[in-house]
């Protein structure tokens, strides 16, 4: 603890800046005075500081609720390496690995406590909380506790049952929340005065261009010849991801594609690959660019539409984090339109399928009525949808529906513990010769430990196995998988993958609710913001960053002056019919000499036919200098 330290101290102390962004000491200054208070910071805006600095000068340990697991465990790896104590509980950690933390969590000395939301709700962290001496609670993404957010999660609702056990302030943070959602969120969390500070969302080294077109290849590879330094290309599908890519690296554009269909090592290779500089252009799905930070990104391209303002914010803010001119370019043509409304119905199966699913899911798992409850089933979607030959979009919204109404968490990218089933009666089972005496004791433990364990697959901790039976992890495993060749155990091996957490016993048919007025309420929340979304990409009229900013209820805002409708004004006013005068007066009088090919290309994109071969013969000419590199 800090507490003698400045603000500004403990900032250059720990992580070597001089002063703080806009908002972030006024956010800093509220949190110490002991207040509640909502931080809405746009895309790389600095919102981790914003409750670290306070939690530094403060005694004992901050609560810090997020739902991304990569990023918990990257701040968390951040600050250990500052010196700076800190873990996190996450769903994948066994019970005695999460008994463990808690304890050292409650005892220790440690600052930060990084909590995933559905470990809130559990007993064992319940008892461990009253004992802990809490300087903060953090609600990253806080946005998800909202009804009106996009990414609304029930595990985020128990934060405020959190607050009746926790006598602490609470700092929320998002970086997209509507006005209405502002509100819900302070509501949410029992905030007990409305506090909301908030930086301009404006970017004003980020020009947002949109591009009606029937040939996207060519405008997305136009972007990423023409526009140096890295970039992102976002699409809707897997699929897409690995065409695009395949063709950017046919064209001679250095490139990957990332997805949640890779495995664990293969994202984190391309990742890491693509911020050291080794892959310029990401071709991706939204499963990348969550706690990304790499500040030199150059530009953003949507090949689709997204279905929001407040996703297509999220992800355009990716680039230009350093401050330098970037581009957040959408491309868009009438079959994105009719896709998006289109969604509006397929994001919204009805109530009838939705529970068609649920009853299918827990027969896909043998999962009888009035059991289940705490079970984890690894989830493959493809594999659900194979097996009962249903489409994969409709089942993917029954799922999440699903859990928006608190059935269950659907959590993706986690390590799953080891499972265990026995399989021989427990009356049989010391009948059984056994190769060798350790696996009976392995046995003996396993059935006064794990209830349940003769009626489906439990999962274990094996170190708390192993040390309780004398033997390593290497071993245990060794012995278990031999158990399985024996069909005396059904054995699991531990995994990363997709997992559901079923919240209660499996309910009886039309006794699934499904909050029907939710329901209503959420598909109209969807289709205003469709809508919205697609005046974005059709306005003609108003600049690209003010309609953004009106969105997000920063009202009357400045025109950006660099966006594709205001470029566009400023070429009528100066145009002269002439090319060549136009390009002149862009390079002497515009940019002063100085400019990039990527800023010509994307000046004279939309009004020149054929700018480029202009751009060479004034060049020969020696009326104009060449570009800057």
């Amino acid at each position: 603890m800090d507490n003698n330290a400045s603000p500004l101290e403990i900032l250059k102390k720990y992580w070597g800046y001089d002063s703080f962004r806009p908002r972030q000491e006024d956010i800093v200054r509220v949190a110490l005075e002991g207040r509640d208070v909502l931080a809405l910071l746009p895309t790389g805006g600095g919102k981790s500081v914003c409750f670290q600095v306070p939690a530094m000068m403060r005694e004992g340990i901050a609560i810090v609720v997020t739902p991304l697991i990569a990023l918990m465990k990257d701040q968390v790896q951040n600050l250990n390496e500052r010196g700076i104590r800190a873990m996190c509980i996450n769903a994948g950690m066994g019970r005695r690995e999460v008994d463990t933390a808690l304890n050292n969590a409650a005892y220790g000395d440690y600052k930060f406590l990084y909590v995933s939301p559905e470990r809130l709700g559990t007993m064992l962290f319940q008892q461990y909380v009253r004992e802990m001496n809490v300087s903060f609670i953090v609600v990253d993404e806080a946005h998800c506790i909202s009804q009106w957010g996009y990414d609304f999660r029930p595990d985020y609702l128990q934060i405020g049952a959190l607050r009746d056990i926790v006598d602490a302030p609470v700092i929320a943070l998002t970086a997209t929340a509507t006005p209405k959602v502002t509100d819900d969120i302070m509501e949410k969390l029992g905030f007990k005065e409305k506090c909301l500070l908030k930086s301009g969302f404006e970017r004003p080294n980020l020009s947002y261009i949109v591009r009606k077109c029937e040939d996207k290849l060519g405008q997305m590879l136009s972007v990423c010849t023409n526009v140096t330094g890295s970039g992102i290309v976002y699409v809707r599908s897997r699929r897409k991801a690995e065409e695009l890519s395949a063709l950017l690296a046919a064209e001679g554009v250095s490139s990957s594609f990332y997805h949640a269909g890779l495995g664990t090592e293969s994202r984190s290779d391309r990742q890491a690959r693509w911020k050291r500089g080794e892959i310029r252009v990401m071709v991706c799905t939204n499963a990348f660019g969550m706690g990304i930070d790499k500040s030199d990104v150059r530009f953003v391209v949507h090949f689709e539409v997204p279905d929001s303002p407040e996703a297509y914010f999220q992800e355009a803010g990716r680039c230009g984090r350093d401050g330098k001119r970037s581009f957040a370019v959408l491309l868009w043509n009438s079959s994105d339109v009719k896709r998006l409304r289109r969604n509006v119905t397929v994001s919204f199966p009805s109530l009838e399928y939705v529970e068609d699913i649920y009853h299918k899911v827990h027969a896909f798992y043998e999962i009888p009525y009035d059991t289940g409850a705490g079970r984890q089933l690894k989830f493959n979607l493809e594999d659900f949808c194979s097996h009962f030959n249903l489409q994969r979009q409709s089942v993917h919204y029954a799922v999440t529906y699903l859990e928006r109404t608190g059935h269950w968490t659907l959590s993706e990218d986690m390590d799953i513990s080891a499972k265990v089933q026995i399989r021989v009666d427990r009356n049989e089972l010391y009948d059984i010769d056994l190769p060798e005496r350790m696996m009976g004791r392995i046995l003996d433990l396993l059935m006064r430990r794990y209830t349940g364990i003769f009626s489906y697959p439990v999962p274990i901790d094996e170190e708390y196995v192993s040390s309780n039976i004398g033997t390593t992890v290497s071993m245990l495993r060794q012995l278990l998988y031999r158990m399985s060749l024996e069909h005396v155990i059904r054995y699991i091996p531990k995994d990363h993958a997709t997992v559901l957490f079923l919240h209660h016993e499996r309910l009886r048919p039309k006794n699934v609710d499904l909050d029907p007025e939710r329901y209503s309420m959420l598909k109209a929340s969807y289709a205003e913001k469709v809508e919205q979304m697609i005046g974005y990409g059709t306005e003609d009229d108003i600049c690209r960053s003010s309609y953004l900013l009106d969105y997000f209820g920063q009202k009357d805002s400045n025109a950006c002056g660099t966006c594709d409708i205001c470029r566009t004004e400023k070429n009528r006013a100066a145009r002269t019919g002439d090319p060549a005068a136009d390009i002149v007066r862009f390079v002497t009088v515009v940019k002063k000499g100085r400019y990039t090919l990527e800023e010509f290309s994307l000046h004279f994109q939309s009004t020149l036919s054929d700018p480029l071969n202009v751009l060479r013969s004034l060049i020969d000419e020696g009326r104009i200098p060449p570009p800057c590199i």
